[in-house]
């Protein structure tokens, strides 16, 4: 349905404006603006995150990292360096290809990444059953079993997803405790019609959320994006997985006429379409 622009309730947040850079000065002489010896072999154009590389070439290296070990293989024959590619799932939910691997219990995956120069980590030694380099973490930081990977997965989950060669550690992790669950609350069934639909918060195509609720529970969406799923907290507030800090709130009544996301200092409020 159509939308009146008066209705949106854009992006706030409290980070200071970078000022714009100023425009170059145009070459006075034309000989300058077009170079007579540029090689042949230079393309025409160069990707838009050149020298980075590309965010989309990332995110595949950290999908493809959970099962695909044949795209592996070929993304790590052209750029090794990608073993150590990050991508943010949304709300912070950071996951690096090596993590992908680990939390699914991949070991070949692993293996290959390691091999390319991918930083080891807790998690992927849990993986591996390396008991003394997960009790020599827990030595040196006494607590940090409580950290959570991607998703939200904790230290436990990834050793068990280790299968036989990590059972040494899941038993000692279970003698340590600290495998903290997400708070889940129930959600009532008017609750969960009430959330349901799509919030808009600004005039672009992908400007909305789409809130639904399934076998899971709910999960929000921007549109284009990944679908998130939704920890409820209570009296309507959720949390996504990895973005414990972050708050989605929906207003109350019978259907919620607003959803806003805090995000730190970024605030979005959306209004029911």
């Amino acid at each position: 349905m159509a939308v009146s622009r008066r209705s949106f309730l854009c992006v706030t947040s409290l980070l200071p404006l970078a000022s714009a850079a100023p425009l170059a000065q145009a070459p006075s002489s034309p000989a300058a603006a077009v170079p007579t010896n540029t090689p042949a072999s230079v393309p025409a154009s160069f990707p838009a995150s050149f020298p980075a590389h590309d965010p989309e070439v990332a995110r595949e290296m950290v999908s493809v990292s959970h099962g695909n070990v044949a795209r592996v293989r070929e993304l790590l024959a052209g750029r090794p360096a990608l073993a150590n590619a990050s991508w943010d799932w949304g709300y912070g939910d950071w996951e690096s290809a090596l993590g992908a691997a680990s939390h699914v219990g991949n070991q070949e995956i692993a293996r290959l990444l390691l091999a390319a120069g991918a930083r080891p980590s807790i998690f992927s030694a849990a993986m591996f059953g390396h008991l003394d380099t997960v009790k020599a973490f827990v030595l040196a930081s006494p607590g940090i079993q409580k950290t959570r990977g991607p998703h939200g997965l904790t230290l436990l989950s990834h050793a068990r997803a280790g299968g036989a060669g990590a059972v040494d550690v899941v038993k000692y992790l279970e003698s340590i405790g600290d495998d903290l669950k997400y708070t889940n609350e129930p959600l009532a069934e008017p609750d969960r019609a009430a959330i349901i639909g799509t919030y808009v918060f600004g005039p672009g195509t992908t400007d909305r959320l789409t809130v639904t609720v399934g076998d899971r529970g709910p999960s929000i969406q921007r549109e284009g994006g990944t679908p998130r799923n939704l920890f409820h907290l209570g009296g309507r507030v959720f949390h996504p997985p990895g973005g414990d800090a972050v708050r989605i709130r929906f207003a109350s009544g019978e259907r919620a006429a607003t959803v806003t996301v805090e995000d730190g200092p970024v605030i979005v409020k959306a209004l029911r379409a």
